[in-house]
């Protein structure tokens, strides 16, 4: 019978930080489950690799802090490359209440240490992209250390690295069930506490309670049974069906999201930021000679929604030209677009931390697009409560799925 400290649901870029987070903590016989017969076929291949730390909420203020560094620092620290490019991310405003807003949220950014957050004027933002139509932006903000990651290069990083250290990757593997079993008063197992073993850290207590609750005892496969007590829910878009295999309900659904590439395109700068129109939601930037296009459909409905919908393209191309005149003039092959899915919860905040009755059971799920610029901080944050119960990272309780049941919603109003 195959056996394993613990098991991680998901390849992607979070299933793979996570995989790099514990491996480098010590606890190297962690295996890793992808259904799929390559990595990234989910949300990660799919994302726009954006990074900003251009948030409203302390936790995702703080959590893109550390991430962003850490991109800065992937090559040399993870010894593969994560192609950060600090081309920065531009908020435009075009009325006072958003204009407002900018300068709220940066001066909570400057309180948490994010100290690069200019406000820029209208002439500032000509400068840097002068295609725009600014008759009507107010000003805005700029950070430079915003930009973009490769987000498939990251997962491979990630997850090379913990494979280097000991860490396995099944591919093509189906997962099929959860097992839990009841458990016992004293929280004992046959593996001993909570089953991890691991080098480093080992003055710390279990993250696991004394409980007398279900319990983990193993993942069913398409490859066989997988003894652990310890299962880490990383399915992204499908983490809920997953968390039901285990008895345990989790708020994450589906929700589609498109983005549409142009031809080649020279007559916007070879560099320029994301620049976001607050008027419409709109946003773009530069991806190779052409542009990327995105744009957030108020009327997309939830659900496992993964082709791209050919009529999105008259509507994001409708909005792009009346921000960027030039782009009406951009060619766009559909067949070239595509779609991916957003894995959204209630407060479009991340869901991270244990289940609250089942124990070993791990929730890093819910990332509402952010997945991928928070990989880094969601990884370690899940390793420490794995490994040590708590993280310094951050206040991990406001992120408990708890939180839900509890009324303690945590509204994040920066969604692209």
């Amino acid at each position: 019978m195959e056996t394993a400290d613990v098991v991680i649901i998901g390849s992607g870029i979070v299933g793979s930080s996570v995989a790099y987070h514990l491996a480098e903590a010590g606890c190297t016989n962690v295996l890793v489950l992808e259904r799929e017969a390559h990595q990234g076929k989910g949300s990660t291949g799919k994302s726009m690799g954006g990074v900003r730390a251009q948030f409203s909420t302390p936790v995702n203020i703080q959590m893109s802090r550390y991430s962003i560094d850490f991109f800065s620092r992937f090559d040399e620290v993870v010894g593969h490359p994560a192609d950060y490019r600090a081309h920065g991310y531009l908020f435009c405003a075009t009325n006072e209440r958003h204009l407002d807003y900018l300068k709220a949220n940066r001066e909570r950014q400057m309180s948490l240490g994010v100290n690069n957050v200019e406000l820029v004027s209208p002439t500032e933002i000509l400068e840097m992209v002068p295609q725009l139509r600014a008759d009507d932006i107010l000003g805005g903000t700029f950070c430079q250390t915003d930009g973009f990651v490769d987000p498939h290069s990251v997962m491979m990083g990630f997850m090379l690295n913990a494979r280097e250290r000991g860490a396995r990757l099944w591919l093509d593997t189906q997962v099929t069930g959860i097992e839990v079993d009841a458990g016992s008063a004293d929280g004992s197992s046959a593996s001993g506490g909570n089953g991890v073993g691991f080098k480093g850290r080992a003055d710390e207590t279990s993250a696991l309670p004394a409980l007398d609750e279900r319990r983990i005892a193993g993942v069913m496969t398409s490859r066989g049974f997988i003894s652990t007590r310890v299962v880490v829910n990383a399915a992204g878009a499908w983490a809920a069906e997953v968390a039901k295999m285990a008895g345990a309900e989790l708020p994450v659904e589906p929700l589609r999201r498109q983005l549409v590439p142009t031809e080649p395109f020279d007559k916007l700068p070879r560099r320029f930021p994301m620049v976001i129109d607050m008027s419409t939601g709109f946003h773009f930037r530069r991806e190779g000679k052409g542009i990327l296009l995105a744009w957030n459909d108020p009327e997309e409905t939830s659900g496992f929604k993964t082709e791209f919908d050919p009529t999105f393209v008259e509507k994001i191309l409708t909005r792009a030209a009346a921000r960027v005149p030039c782009l009406a003039e951009a060619e766009v092959n559909p067949r070239r677009a595509w779609a991916g899915l957003y894995e959204m919860t209630p407060d479009h905040h991340a869901i991270i931390g244990p289940s609250p009755n089942v124990a070993g059971l791990y929730f890093v799920n819910g990332f509402s697009g952010h997945g991928v610029m928070h990989s880094p901080a969601s990884g370690r944050i899940a390793a420490d409560l794995i490994l040590l119960g708590h993280s310094d990272l951050i206040d991990s309780e406001q992120l408990s799925v708890e939180r839900f049941r509890r009324g303690k919603f945590l509204e994040e109003t920066a969604v692209l």
